[in-house]
């Protein structure tokens, strides 16, 4: 790759851009070092010399974490796709194959295993068994970068202006559930703004007030402020709470649609509904994404599809 000074054309050294790509990766010169099998300061070394020749640093350095700059960020994403194809042909002649391998590292929602299965992950790893699978589980937004994430599953709206969004699950409706105990016990609010009256369940909030913002049958948008005796940060726990019969809850239909047909929940004040965003992934990389993570996604996709739309027995 060559760079122009004046009249004089100076070559970048690919390797040392490769190795840049995988100080990004991995997080730090310690880490990329051991998976490269090289000394951490002759890797400094080999990107300082890097950051020379382009005239601009790629990398803030500190004690605790590497943070890419701004002309490292567009530098990383000119360059990892190129890279990672490069990397991959030699692994393909190597091998001979095109079969995934090597480890990758997923970010998910505390509560992913809750509604993914961790047999669906056993299943992956005996068809493809040269992959290594790690879970990041939390409900906090991972950096990909900074955290060495290579495929991300995220609900609600993408935020994320420099990574590549792909949508799994569509938008739905969300609705109000109740247990028939629960009903029974406090009985069925007439009106949205009886739901004052009732125990809700939600996610937290400092203040111990939530305000739910729901379409009405006449299309336009009501709120009311709720405050929640149960409150928790993950949806699986707020499903359970309403098993219990401790409240009404705004839930997304994936995660009570078995609930409502086996009759444990019942719709409530169902003329109201809020959109939800869906399911997005989330890969830093526009290009060369590797076959592990590629075969990953695709498993992902088709689990998700077969849940949602589950095949009809046969008819007798």
């Amino acid at each position: 790759m060559p760079i122009r000074k004046g009249k004089r054309t100076k070559m970048l050294d690919l390797n040392d851009i490769a190795l840049f790509v995988h100080v990004v990766r991995y997080g730090s010169f310690a880490e990329a070092a051991r998976r490269l099998g090289m000394p951490p300061n002759t890797l400094s070394r080999r990107i300082q010399n890097l950051e020379t020749q382009l005239g601009t640093r790629l990398l803030q350095r500190s004690t605790r974490k590497l943070t890419l700059t701004h002309a490292g960020q567009g530098f990383h994403e000119r360059c990892v796709g190129p890279v990672d194809g490069l990397v991959g042909a030699g692994q393909e002649l190597i091998t001979g194959s095109q079969e995934p391998s090597g480890l990758v590292r997923i970010a998910a929602m505390a509560d992913f295993f809750d509604f993914f299965p961790l047999e669906w992950v056993a299943e992956f790893l005996a068809e493809h068994p040269r992959v290594q699978l790690e879970f990041v589980l939390s409900d906090g937004r991972a950096d990909l970068i900074s955290d060495r994430i290579d495929v991300a599953f995220r609900g609600g709206p993408l935020v994320d202006s420099g990574y590549v969004g792909r949508q799994l699950i569509n938008a739905s409706s969300e609705g109000l559930v109740a247990s028939p105990a629960y009903i029974d016990a406090h009985g069925a609010p007439r009106s949205f703004h009886e739901l004052l009256n009732h125990d809700c369940i939600s996610f937290g909030h400092p203040s111990g007030l939530t305000t739910w913002r729901l379409t009405g049958p006449d299309g336009e948008e009501e709120e009311v402020h709720i405050a929640s005796r149960f409150r928790a940060n993950t949806a699986q726990a707020l499903r359970k709470a309403t098993l219990a019969g401790l409240g009404i809850a705004l839930l997304p239909p994936a995660l009570t649609r078995l609930d409502l047909k086996a009759g444990l929940l019942v719709p409530v004040l169902s003329q109201y509904q809020r959109t939800s965003h869906g399911l997005h992934v989330l890969y830093p990389s526009r290009r060369h994404l590797p076959l592990a993570v590629t075969a990953f996604i695709s498993l992902v996709l088709a689990k998700l599809k077969a849940e949602a739309f589950p095949a009809e027995p046969p008819a007798r």
